[in-house]
This record gives structure tokens, C-alpha cells and sequence, in this order.
């Protein structure tokens, strides 16, 4: 599968590290390199097909708006920055997007999906996972998962119109599937993201069906799914 070749330029580490995670669990995303300072990005820049860069504002020895005039507009930009300030510059350079600090992961691929690069044909992005229950296959499109249940050894897959038991581990499960799409939020439970319609005490709830959430995830539940 081809990927958005992205960089990050960043001079605070936290907010690089962020980027970086972020980036990792997105799969149609590929990190290339992270730099503290923008003129060392220049020569990976100048030599090497990146689709994106990830570029802080407010940076020692050239801020993110002068470092974006000097490379152009041929690679994809997005801003990052803790100051409301800058926004209108940052359009005014026709960058992708305009993230302000704290970003959340909700936000980040907001601002990714903008992202026009002809290294991501549609066609090439995976958008099913295969499945084997009994002697059988099933190709499960991921817009079509509402969650997945363990239950000891096995896992089940709903969809809207069937349920497909699966010998398998969430834990194992989740290394095959995209974590932009979904979330573990219960020992025993992984959910759609897309498909959480509100959140109830410590409970999703999708469509019809209620999914606990153990404390260990809720606040991260709440993080990435209501902000």
C-alpha cells in the first residue's frame, strides 16, 4: 500500500512525540523523519519525495511561515502551533490546515483527510480485513464493524446484518486493523469509532447496543471521541 510520506518539524519534544504517535497509528501515514529544527529538514526535503510536512510556527533560527515560503507549495503543509495568532498567515500560504495545540487525535486526521497526494491512490487503501471462522473466509468491510466482543479464545465481529466468530485475540486483532478507525475501550471489547453515537455514564452506546468501558480507557474514550 502506498503512504503520505510525512515529516515532522517540530522544536518541542513533546509536541514532535505526539505527532510522531499520531502518525504511527494512521495507516495511511508513513514517518520519513522528525527534526527540532526546520533548516535541517531542508537537504531530506529537497532530496527525497515527502508528501507532508508537520510544521510548528514559532521555532528557533527560522519560524514555520518563513520556512514554508522557502520550500514552496509543491509538498502538502500543515501547521502546528499553540498560538491562535498565526492562523490567518497560515492560510494565507495556502497550507493544508491549521492545527493549535493541544491537538487531538480526532482533529489530526481531520486535518489529514485535506491531504491531496497522488502517493494514495483510493483504490491502494486497504478497507477490509479477511476473517476465518469454521472452515469458512469473510471479508468484513471496517465501515460496515459496529465492535468486536472476546469472549475467551474467540472473537466476534458485528456488523448491522450478521455476527462472525472468529478463533482469535483481541490483542492480536488489534494489530491487523486501523487504529484511526477503532479503539479498544474494555478488556473484552473494541469499538468503531465512526459508529459510537453517545456516551452514558461508563457506557458507548452503538445503535442499540451497550458497550462497557473500563476505567483504564475512559479517559481516553472521552478524549478521542467527544472533543
Amino acid at each position: 500500500m502506498n503512504k503520505i510520506k510525512c515529516i515532522v518539524i517540530d522544536d518541542e519534544e513533546l509536541a514532535r512525540t505526539l505527532i510522531i504517535k499520531y502518525i504511527s497509528d494512521t495507516p495511511n501515514l508513513a514517518l520519513v523523519g522528525d527534526f527540532e529544527n526546520a533548516l535541517e529538514a531542508l537537504p531530506l526535503i529537497k532530496n527525497s519525495a515527502i508528501d507532508l510536512i508537520f510544521l510548528d510556527i514559532q521555532m528557533p533560527a527560522i519560524n514555520g511561515t518563513d520556512f514554508a515560503k522557502i520550500i514552496g507549495a509543491d509538498t502538502n503543509i500543515i501547521f502546528t502551533t499553540a498560538y491562535t495568532e498565526y492562523a490567518l498567515e497560515g492560510y494565507e500560504l495556502n497550507v493544508v490546515d491549521y492545527l493549535l495545540k493541544p491537538i487531538t487525535f480526532n482533529r489530526f486526521l481531520s486535518a489529514v483527510n485535506k491531504v491531496k497526494s497522488k502517493a494514495v491512490p483510493l483504490e491502494n487503501i486497504e478497507d477490509s480485513i479477511t476473517v476465518k471462522s469454521g472452515y469458512d473466509l469473510y471479508k468484513i468491510k471496517y465501515a460496515d464493524i459496529l465492535y468486536i466482543k472476546s469472549d475467551s479464545e474467540y472473537v466476534t465481529f458485528y456488523t448491522e446484518s450478521k455476527k462472525i466468530m472468529s478463533l482469535q485475540s483481541l490483542k492480536s486483532l488489534l494489530k491487523q486493523i486501523p487504529p484511526s478507525q477503532f479503539m479498544r475501550v474494555h478488556r473484552s471489547y473494541i469499538v468503531n469509532k465512526t459508529k459510537v453515537t453517545s456516551l452514558k455514564g461508563r457506557d458507548l452506546f452503538i445503535t442499540d447496543s451497550l458497550i462497557p468501558i473500563s476505567d483504564s480507557y475512559y479517559d481516553q474514550v472521552k478524549s478521542e471521541l467527544f472533543q
